[in-house]
């Protein structure tokens, strides 16, 4: 009961002014007022007060308002709400902090539920106070005192902020005409001069900034000077046209890009129709082979089995004469063993006559498999097959993709000498004087090629035979320069044919594969970037392939050339 009473009185206590105040507003003060001048005083004075029926939670009238021990009020389901939301176990009031041991008995409060409602009827309820109060994120009226509505306009002559109300003076008062209302600004101080605490208003185009009329009489005294909204205007021209530019920009650039998609939209459909196409191509293809083997496998059946037929014919005759030879060397045994001569001679005459069967032709074994012809046949189908799969282009076909190609004195070491127009590369005994350059090969007596490299390109390089190292690559062109794994081959950047000692070797991230066969003074090399695919071939009379690396290049890539042992050379050659 002392609770309940304790609570009437916090009640009564914060709300008696508001009472007062709102009965004041709607009786008037010696008499009942105008409709119109009482209207007035209701609005005014609602506008004022309404602050203080509104919940601190959700920003708006109180609904069934209720009041707690501090003395503070909020809607019966924004206090139950703020209490059972995480992190506010402990029972505190949203505004003054205080926090009671129990949650508090939540009763209702009539004098402001009256009040709320009185402020219904008259048709005068707040506006949603989102619309109406300044957050951190708005500019807040400097004349509002109180909790502050959000600023519709900033004065650039009285440098300060405005909600609606106050706003007012600035359309109605003459005394306001020329003032410049912008949208709302927070830094309103940066309009004013530091220097003489004046507004500026002009510009100062020698020193390009903003200035006050004293500065123009001051310091900034026979500048270039003109208005801040004659600058602003001239600017604002300048700034159209680099807008112009960059929106066409803009334009250009997500054009490109759109062709860029569509490009890779193009090459991800024709990737995979040729790579349907190539399966269904590789199946007939296997379908052939295993429909040719089924035929071998029958071809050698059938054969086997007449070669077994006739030969168990043979094997028949062979036994059934074997038998009759038998059955007769018997009669001769018997007759050998028979005393009675009258029997004897009777009997001999028969068995010394030949037999009525002639001896069968000798046998012959072939000495050689009965079919071998057939093997011989599916090795030259095999044979013909892999020369289709490896077939190899001409030297013609190749100089379609060849180019003068040159290299680049910005990459060359500093005891490399280039000489025919930057496509051979000597080595000199003492060390040259190269301008600085950090492309140059500082470790390595090494040189880049002079463009970079996408798509097909064929180059052979002249090289002599020696003990020392003489190196053919492709690099990208970002490779260390000063490391000890900056030769070519050494890193995981660069695919090089080395030869070193009369021998050939391919080497990739210090990986190495030797090449078995003689040496070659002249190479060919083939770069299709796109397939990551890169060939080394030995040129004389024919080409032969050395040795061919599938990878996947991820930048465009150079040619690099490599030469030690003094007056050794290695030349791009002149292809025609």
């Amino acid at each position: 009961m002392s609770g309940k009473l304790m609570m009437s009185s916090l009640q009564c206590d914060q709300h008696v002014k508001t009472v007062q105040r709102f009965t004041i507003m709607h009786s008037g003060t010696g008499g009942a007022a105008e409709p119109s001048t009482q209207g007035e005083m209701a609005q005014k004075g609602i506008q004022v007060d309404q602050d203080k029926l509104c919940c601190s939670v959700r920003l708006d009238l109180l609904k069934d308002p209720v009041t707690i021990p501090c003395g503070h009020s909020y809607c019966l389901s924004c206090i139950r709400t703020y209490w059972d939301a995480e992190g506010h176990k402990g029972n505190s009031c949203p505004q003054c902090r205080q926090t009671f041991t129990q949650r508090p008995a939540l009763v209702k409060n009539t004098l402001l539920a009256d009040l709320v409602e009185d402020l219904k009827r008259t048709g005068l309820q707040a506006a949603p106070a989102a619309l109406c109060y300044a957050t951190h994120q708005d500019v807040a009226c400097d004349s509002c005192t109180g909790r502050k509505l959000k600023a519709t306009k900033s004065c650039l002559q009285c440098l300060v902020s405005y909600c609606d109300q106050h706003l007012q003076p600035h359309y109605e008062s003459p005394a306001f005409e020329k003032h410049q209302l912008v949208d709302p600004c927070e830094k309103l101080q940066e309009n004013i001069c530091t220097r003489h605490n004046e507004v500026m208003k002009a510009f100062c185009r020698t020193d390009q900034q903003c200035i006050c009329y004293l500065c123009s009489m001051d310091e900034h005294k026979g500048h270039d000077t003109v208005s801040a909204a004659a600058e602003r205007t001239e600017k604002q021209k300048k700034l159209s046209k680099r807008q112009q530019t960059i929106q066409q920009k803009i334009k250009d650039r997500e054009g490109d890009i759109k062709k860029l998609q569509q490009e890779v939209e193009t090459i991800n459909q024709s990737a995979d129709e040729a790579e349907r196409s190539s399966e269904k191509i590789f199946t007939r293809l296997i379908q052939l082979v295993q429909d040719k083997c089924s035929d071998v496998k029958q071809q050698i059946r059938s054969q086997r089995t007449s070669l077994v037929n006739r030969l168990k014919e043979s094997q028949k005759e062979l036994e059934e004469g074997l038998t009759e030879i038998k059955r007769r060397e018997a009669e001769l045994q018997q007759l050998s063993h028979t005393h009675d001569p009258i029997q004897f001679l009777h009997h001999c005459p028969v068995l010394l006559n030949p037999m009525d069967s002639t001896d069968p032709h000798s046998i012959s074994i072939q000495s050689v498999s009965y079919f071998d012809h057939m093997l011989a046949a599916v090795a030259a189908a095999t044979d013909k097959i892999q020369d289709v799969l490896n077939e190899e282009w001409t030297w013609s076909e190749f100089l379609q993709y060849s180019q003068q190609m040159t290299l680049d004195p910005n990459t060359a070491h500093t005891q490399l000498m280039l000489f025919k127009g930057n496509r051979k590369a000597t080595v000199m005994k003492n060390t040259l004087v190269h301008p600085h350059h950090p492309d140059r090969f500082i470790k390595h007596q090494q040189v880049l090629g002079a463009h970079s490299l996408t798509g097909r390109h064929y180059w052979e390089v002249q090289m002599k035979q020696n003990k020392f190292r003489t190196t053919v690559a492709v690099t990208y062109k970002n490779s260390s320069r000063t490391q000890s794994e900056s030769a070519f081959g050494d890193n995981n950047r660069s695919w090089a044919l080395v030869l070193l000692d009369n021998r050939f070797k391919i080497m990739h991230n210090g990986n190495v594969l030797f090449i078995p066969g003689p040496p070659s003074s002249r190479i060919g090399v083939f770069l299709d970037h796109g397939a990551g695919t890169l060939s080394f071939y030995r040129v004389s009379d024919t080409m032969t392939l050395l040795q061919r690396v599938q990878t996947t290049f991820t930048e465009p890539l150079y040619a690099g050339l490599s030469v030690y042992g003094y007056d050794m050379s290695v030349e791009l050659c002149e292809l025609k």
